[in-house]
């Protein structure tokens, strides 16, 4: 059972990453997925917070949600593959401005979404 409540969020995550990687955006830095990154850090932020405040959250939940989910909506793998095509093609700045900001940002979006769970009581 397990299995079908991280495949369910699964393909959620995955269909929400890919509508997206639609939206249409003409530049050199990989803004999408900077901006789901970040998104999936607030939101795995928000499902820890919200897991460490209630205590009473179904695992069947933090698995859809956490490992599911976010599992399928966060690119990591293609930030990391981004990153690298910048600094093969000599774009260090960019390169550089991108792992910084992924990082930093993303450690703050988990930041941020524990801390949405204080509004939600």
């Amino acid at each position: 059972m397990n299995i079908l409540f991280v495949a369910l969020g699964g393909a959620l995550g995955a269909v929400a990453r890919y509508a997206i990687s639609l939206i249409p955006v003409k530049t050199q830095f990989p803004v999408l997925t900077l901006v789901t990154n970040i998104l999936g850090a607030i939101l795995i932020g928000f499902i820890v917070g919200l897991t460490d405040k209630k205590g009473n959250v179904s695992p069947n939940t933090v698995l859809f949600w956490k490992t599911g989910v976010c599992g399928g909506f966060t690119t990591f793998s293609t930030f990391s593959l981004e990153a690298y095509n910048l600094f093969e093609k000599k774009a260090y700045l960019l390169g550089g401005a991108y792992v910084t900001l992924s990082v930093t940002c993303c450690i703050f979006g988990i930041l941020l979404g524990k801390r949405l769970t204080a509004v939600i009581g």
